[in-house]
């Protein structure tokens, strides 16, 4: 049931974005306005993936790991959305336009890393594809996502040149969740030594 309202409360702002389209309400220019949408979601469930190990354990509710995968698959979709407005309102899918686009234009570059980085994961998210490579390989596969919502921070970083406060905003959770990670392994290792080393001290 508590997976189901988490659903709804994902797909809620697509649902409303595809009401105000509907209804004429998306602005003079809508394709910048599903444009700017889509890429603010994407980089917002990064986040709130990110968060969930965090605060999983701050707040001692391992059960928050349930919807771990689930935000990180609408990390993807937001993003896909997000590529597709790009790909076939923005450009007609006009191949040799994207392509130079790719090369010429940093942000785009570093937006199209980020998606691309992100299709691996949406790919082995299943449970048979955690069998099939083994936990270690797929956690390794899926760290994979830190470096995908930094080149997000840096696409949105470089495509708003002059009012930076939201890409700046969105750096700095995702700053903060990545040297989370950094310091709780330091002191994991940190303890590992320590108890290793107490534990050849009673052997001796």
């Amino acid at each position: 049931m508590l997976k189901a309202a988490v659903f709804l409360l994902c797909v809620s702002p697509i649902i409303y974005t595809v009401w105000r389209g509907l209804s004429d309400g998306l602005g003079a220019n809508p394709i910048e306005y599903i444009t700017h949408f889509t890429g603010d979601w994407t980089l917002r469930f990064l986040v709130i993936t990110l968060a969930v190990t965090p605060l999983r354990r701050l707040l001692r509710l391992p059960e928050l790991i349930r919807f771990r995968r689930m935000l990180g698959l609408f990390a993807f979709f937001y993003g896909s959305l997000h590529f597709l407005t790009y790909l076939w309102l923005d450009k007609f899918f006009d191949w040799r336009d994207m392509v130079k686009d790719i090369s010429k234009r940093p942000f785009i570059t570093a937006g199209f890393l980020a998606f691309v980085l992100l299709v691996p994961l949406a790919i082995t998210s299943t449970t048979g594809w955690i069998r099939r490579l083994g936990g270690r390989r797929w956690q390794l596969l899926h760290r994979l996502i830190y470096l995908s919502a930094i080149a997000g921070v840096v696409h949105y970083y470089w495509l708003v040149k002059s009012d930076v406060r939201k890409p700046v905003f969105y750096g700095s959770m995702v700053a903060v969740l990545l040297a989370y990670r950094i310091v709780v392994k330091l002191i994991t290792r940190t303890d590992g030594r320590t108890q290793h080393s107490r534990a050849a001290e009673i052997a001796r």
